[in-house]
């Protein structure tokens, strides 16, 4: 479970900051920030913070709200960051992430000091010096907490997407390749909002 252990060893301002949608077939690839002012944070946020692929689409709600409620009362902020699947396509899907990872940073009110970023890979020229942490949304309060930022932010975009592009199940599947998303695409197509480069879509577009 996530802890302060990874913002105890940074001074200043840290930002916690992953990513949501890196595998799906369609929309953007979404990342969130949050720096936490205060480790004052109630305790319903903390307990039950942790990687958001392990809670339930009703948590991960809830956590969301706790989240904006602290941030009202001043003691966390929070940025949301995305590219879209154009962009995934022009720059690949690693390149859109960290271009995401900095629109996400950049939304915030305050630049951090340091930021830790789940994964492996540091992206180049962030804006700010930021470390790397292995499964890192369950390790940090900070990135746990912007894992939930990006998961709901993006379940809300692709659920909205489904009002537009009805037929493949974006609702349900948030873009991934699931049964649903096979049959709509063999019976409409794709739409904008796919990413061609991904294989899957490719072979759709061969002639």
């Amino acid at each position: 479970m996530p802890n302060w252990d990874e913002e105890n060893k940074y001074s200043g301002l840290i930002a916690g900051i992953d990513e949501a949608g890196r595998g799906p077939w369609a929309g953007p690839v979404v990342a969130g920030a949050v720096i936490f002012y205060t480790q004052d944070i109630n305790p319903c946020l903390l307990n039950s913070l942790n990687d958001s692929k392990k809670l339930s689409a009703k948590k991960r709600e809830e956590l969301y709200a706790l989240i904006e409620q602290e941030a009202g009362y001043g003691h966390l902020s929070y940025g949301i960051g995305e590219a879209s699947a154009a962009e995934i396509d022009r720059l690949n899907i690693l390149q859109a992430t960290f271009l995401a990872m900095r629109r996400a940073l950049e939304k915030l009110p305050r630049r951090p000091d340091i930021a830790i970023i789940d994964g492996n890979r540091n992206p180049k020229d962030f804006p700010c010096p930021s470390t790397t942490v292995i499964k890192g949304d369950a390790k940090s309060y900070s990135v746990a907490a912007a894992s939930i930022m990006a998961k709901v932010y993006r379940d809300r975009f692709m659920s909205s997407l489904a009002q537009i592009y009805p037929g493949y199940g974006f609702e349900k599947n948030a873009g991934y390749g699931t049964k649903a998303h096979i049959e709509g695409l063999k019976k409409l197509g794709i739409t904008p909002e796919h990413r061609k480069t991904y294989r899957p879509i490719a072979e759709l577009l061969k002639p």
